[in-house]
Formats: structure tokens, C-alpha cells, sequence
């Protein structure tokens, strides 16, 4: 079944989703999830973090087929796991847009159509 909703929101929505289509590219290194800075205490009676707020650790949190995954990251790779996550946030916001869109012009699709 093809989809022809006229008028201009239609147009205008078909413009966003081509837009996107042309430019949607999966980036072959972007990460899903997100990644934050928590604070751990080690456990020793004599360390610092036994009295202050811990050790500063960054973990990476994911879902694999509806499990949650946390990963430890270690200090050297926050910048680039940043920046691979950024990727697949961007990624997962234009394939949004694009699937609203198609949502919206189905709408408009029937909207139109005769009774």
C-alpha cells in the first residue's frame, strides 16, 4: 500500500523524512546506553575513600535483548567511549524523527482517505 497524503504538512513531513534518509548513516563505532561517573569505596579500613565520598569510576549502561549490562571503563577511554556514545544517541534521534514522520503521514494518509 503507498502512502500519498496530500497537503502541505504532508509535504513538509515527507521533506524530514527524506532529509533524514539521505543523511542517516549508522556509524560502525557508536555504543548504546549511557555512560556516568559514580564513586566506589574499595573496602580498606586505611584508604581515603573510607571517609570521603570514594573512588571515582565511570561505567557504561546498556540493554542486551531486555537484559541491563553495566560495564566498568577504564580512565583512558572516557573521552572516545563519550564521544562513540554521542554517536549513538544522534543515531537513535534520527531514526526517531524518521519513524515519527512515516507515523504521521499514515495519519494524514487516513485522515484523508473517503469513508
Amino acid at each position: 500500500m503507498k502512502m500519498t497524503p496530500k497537503g502541505p504538512r504532508a509535504a513538509a513531513l515527507r521533506k524530514l523524512k527524506y532529509d533524514h534518509l539521505r543523511t542517516l548513516e549508522i556509524p560502525p563505532d557508536a555504543l548504546p546506553g549511557s555512560l556516568s561517573q559514580c564513586f566506589r569505596k574499595c573496602g580498606k579500613a586505611n584508604c581515603r575513600c573510607a571517609s570521603g565520598s570514594g573512588h571515582p569510576i565511570w561505567l557504561l549502561t546498556y540493554m542486551v535483548q531486555g537484559q541491563k549490562r553495566v560495564e566498568r571503563i577504564p580512565e583512558a577511554w572516557v573521552e572516545e567511549v563519550q564521544r562513540q556514545v554521542g554517536l549513538g544517541k544522534e543515531f537513535r534521534e534520527k531514526l526517531a524523527e524518521l519513524l515519527n514522520a512515516n507515523a504521521e503521514l499514515l495519519v494524514l494518509w487516513r485522515q484523508q482517505q473517503p469513508q
